[in-house]
């Protein structure tokens, strides 16, 4: 995608410099990190046996970072490929896995056509996006998942489920974390059905507890 025709809300450049800055450190912190989170590898894998059960098919992880669970989607056969805002972490990515496809790109815009995709993984890549534009990338989610297709999120949980978002001081810049029942009420007009979700409660060397969901495109 050429960069220039993206459109620059003005958190966009902080967050792809602060994840550009820490994309080394990112890399080494959590290259091993799903070999001991079994809940995480759990929902990642009910994902990808939903897609395959669906009729299989290409998988877009967002917000691929430098490729971690990108890779590990490839390792359970998915046809997987990334797209993430920071050009460094792209860069990891593809020196890791050059057979994988990664490209420098934005949720917001992604560069597919219509139903390209049988799944779409948004691991955290939600997270530090301003909630009023979260709609509107659910939507492009929607635009580029096939009838059928599968979406699994991943997002740090709010305090309970009576807050519906709430801003996080997140080591590279604002964040936020959402309420299950918020997320799956924005899913909805979006022709999104949740069919699982996952409450983890935090690891030892983690400040929140986390959502997953997994949802069908209807």
């Amino acid at each position: 995608m050429d960069e220039s025709k993206l459109v620059e809300h003005p958190d966009i450049p902080t967050t792809r410099t602060g994840y550009d800055d820490v994309a080394e450190l990112y890399a080494d912190m959590f290259a091993d990190a799903l070999a001991a989170q079994p809940f995480d590898r759990a929902i990642l894998g009910a994902f990808a046996d939903r897609v395959r059960a669906a009729g299989a098919g290409p998988v877009l992880d967002v917000g691929c970072g430098p490729g971690r669970i990108t890779t590990y989607l490839d390792s359970l056969g998915l046809d997987v490929s990334g797209i993430d805002l920071s050009p460094e972490m792209i860069r990891l990515a593809r020196a890791d896995r050059p057979d994988l496809r990664y490209e420098i790109g934005t949720m917001e815009q992604l560069p597919l056509d219509d139903a390209a995709v049988a799944g779409l993984l948004s691991w955290y890549s939600i997270i530090h996006l301003p909630p009023e534009r979260v709609p509107g990338v659910l939507a492009e989610f929607a635009r580029v998942l096939r009838p059928g297709g599968q979406l699994v999120m991943g997002f740090q949980a709010a305090d309970d489920e009576s807050v519906e978002v709430q801003p996080y001081d997140h080591r590279v810049t604002t964040s936020y974390r959402w309420s299950a029942r918020a997320m799956t009420e924005l899913l909805r007009p979006h022709r999104f059905s949740v069919i699982a979700r996952m409450h983890r409660e935090p690891d030892p060397d983690e400040r929140t507890p986390h959502w997953y969901l997994i949802a069908t495109r209807e």
